[in-house]
This record gives C-alpha cells, structure tokens and sequence, in this order.
C-alpha cells in the first residue's frame, strides 16, 4: 500500500476490508477509528455504507473528506447486492482511494458479501484483506443464554465467517462470562483471533493484520480442493466451514422488474420503520419514550431537532440503552429516526412519536 494518494493502476490492488457484526454492536465506532488511523499514515480510505433504512444515518459521523458510497433501504446480500460492484467501480474510478472499507448492516450475512467483493476482484484489482465482525458481548451472552431465534443464528454465522473478531463491551460482562464467551468463540470459528475490548479501543495495526488472508468463498464448499494458489489449508477449510454451517444462503428470487418474491432466509425477521418529524420534540420526553421501548425493538438511531436546546443531536438505543451526542449534520439532513426490531408495533411508535410532535390526530 502506498503512504500518499494516488490514482488506480494496473499494478496495483485496493485493499478492501469488510465490518460485520449485529445491530449496536460498535461497527460504527471502529469505522471511524479505521478512518483516522488510516488518514494519519497519509492514506486516502473510502466507504461503502449500508443501512436498512432510508437515511444513512451512522454516515453522519464520517468526515466529510472521507469518499463514500452510501447503499439505503436494504441489505447488500440480498436486495441492494447487485449493486455493490458498481459501488466499489465507481469508487475507485473516481476517488482512487488507497483503502476501502465496507461496513454492512446489523442484519447482513456476509458469505455473500464476500461473494460480491470477490466477483468484482475478477474485472478490477481489489485485494480482499480482512472480514472483522464486531461482537457485542452482553448480546451474546443473553441470546446464548437462551439458544434459539434467528438473531442468535444470524450472529453465530457473522462469528463463523469472520477472520477477525472483535469482542466488544467487555465490560459489561464479568470474568467467568468473559471466559465462556472466548470459548464459544473459539468454537464456532477456530480460525479467527479473538481480541477483546471496550469502545473497540484497539491497536489498529494489530487488528489489521491479524485479520489477514481471507479466501474467496466460491473456491470451495466441500474442503476437498488443494489449496495451492491462496493462503494455508487452514485458511480454506475455514471458508469451507463457514458455507457449510449455513453462511451461504439462498438469494432473493428477483423479476427483471426487480419484485422480490420470496423472504430472505437469513433476516427475513427484521423489520425497519423510519419516522421522519414535521416538529421539534422535547428531549426529556423523547427520552422516556426510548427508554421504555418495546424489547422487540433492539437498534434505534436518528438525527433530531429538539424544542428546548439550541444543538441537533444525534442518537443512538441498542438493547435497552441508549446515548445522545451534539453533531452538526452533513448537507440537508431531516430529522428523522429509524427502528429496528423483530415484529414489533410499527403503528404504536409512530402514534407516539406523533404524540411528541403535538401532530397526533
């Protein structure tokens, strides 16, 4: 990788890393630290961001010197994925940035994210780097806890994918927890470091390269091929590991009008709704209303105009916590947030947050 920006030749391959991990657990944290880390070596990153819902919200809180490519109202494994390397095309034609990083959603299952990279690596010169999936550790230690529904599923195949996992909020479990979990993870994906943190506070060039050597998916999904070309024998059989324990997914059945006609497998479960606000709200009150949230929502976000202070904020809820932070928003931004959840009341939000508005009829 070079130290200064320059434009995208023949001889030379654009990083690409991928940033997995469940809704809330701090991919958006460790985004931004990657951007600052790679910018203080002189390098020019971009991003691809994905969100379920119709504003990119978490792209508020990337500097606006920073290239990116925003992918809205959808999953790039299923209903945006065919855009992606059109995404990565353009990025690179036209900002020939030094790094890319692709941060999907909560919701995504990233087999077939590494397909899409992968794809694209065959008419353009990306190198694939490293899969990092975030892991929140209270999250998983109560959906472990109970062992069942498709959030737990979904995680485990984000856990199984990774060839780098960050055990994030350690804080928030104790030592004998903490020891458990490094187990369970150490089960369910041999392959991947384990490094544990708070605040994904990390040595960033530590994580960067323990990451290294991700394979391509489509090599192989029996384990059986020689691995002469990429990588050790570990390394493949971890990629067959991870299509074999259900990573890889059927797709969307799509139109050429492009009507989905069946539920995506994977986080079919998931359900988004985007209030946008006509008025201000008071603060005090929109915190309560986020504080007594159903459980069925576990990952709001927004931006907000409040009636009774001067700054807009944005804020962030993952599984019953929540926290609020001053911004000065890029470009014309509405204040807008978005929930999501498993079947929950979509109607009941909305009434309430009408109620705030004082528009409720």
């Amino acid at each position: 990788m070079n130290n200064q920006p320059s434009n995208q030749s023949q001889d030379r391959s654009v990083p690409v890393y991928i940033l997995s991990g469940f809704l809330g657990s701090g991919k958006t944290t460790l985004l931004v630290q990657l951007l600052e880390h790679w910018k203080k070596q002189g390098l020019r990153p971009a991003v691809i961001m994905n969100e379920l819902g119709e504003v990119n919200l978490d792209g508020q809180v990337v500097d606006e010197s920073v290239p990116m490519a925003e992918m809205l109202g959808g999953c790039i494994c299923c209903t945006v994925r065919g855009d992606l390397g059109l995404q990565l095309s353009e990025l690179i034609q036209t900002e020939s940035p030094d790094v890319i990083i692709i941060e999907a959603t909560g919701a995504a299952n990233p087999m077939e994210i590494l397909d899409g990279v992968t794809e694209t690596s065959l008419y353009m010169r990306l190198e694939l780097k490293s899969l990092i999936t975030v892991v929140d550790a209270a999250h998983l230690w109560g959906l472990h806890a109970e062992q069942k529904g498709k959030t737990f599923r979904l995680m485990q195949d984000q856990i199984r994918c990774a060839s780098v996992l960050l055990l994030n909020k350690t804080d928030r479990v104790n030592d004998r927890e903490l020891e458990e979990l490094q187990q369970l993870l150490a089960k369910w994906n041999a392959y991947a470091p384990v490094i544990g943190t708070v605040k994904c506070q990390v040595d960033m060039d530590m994580l960067l390269r323990a990451g290294t050597g991700v394979q391509s998916p489509s090599r192989s999904l029996t384990g059986n091929e020689p691995d002469s070309d990429h990588g050790s024998a570990d390394s493949h059989v971890h990629t067959a590991e991870c299509a074999l324990h259900g990573c890889s997914h059927g797709h969307d059945k799509h139109d050429h009008a492009g009507h989905r006609h069946e539920a995506h497998a994977s986080h079919e479960h998931v359900m988004v709704y985007t209030h946008y606000f006509t008025k201000p709200v008071n603060s005090e009150a929109f915190e309560r209303f986020v504080a007594n949230l159903p459980r069925d929502v576990y990952r709001a976000k927004g931006i907000l105009t409040f009636s009774d202070t001067a700054s807009r904020f944005w804020f962030q809820y993952a599984y019953q916590e929540s926290d609020y932070m001053k911004i000065n928003p890029q470009g014309q931004v509405p204040n807008v947030a978005v929930f999501i959840g498993e079947h929950f009341e979509q109607g009941a939000i909305r009434e309430q947050l009408l109620a705030l508005e004082g528009t409720a009829e």
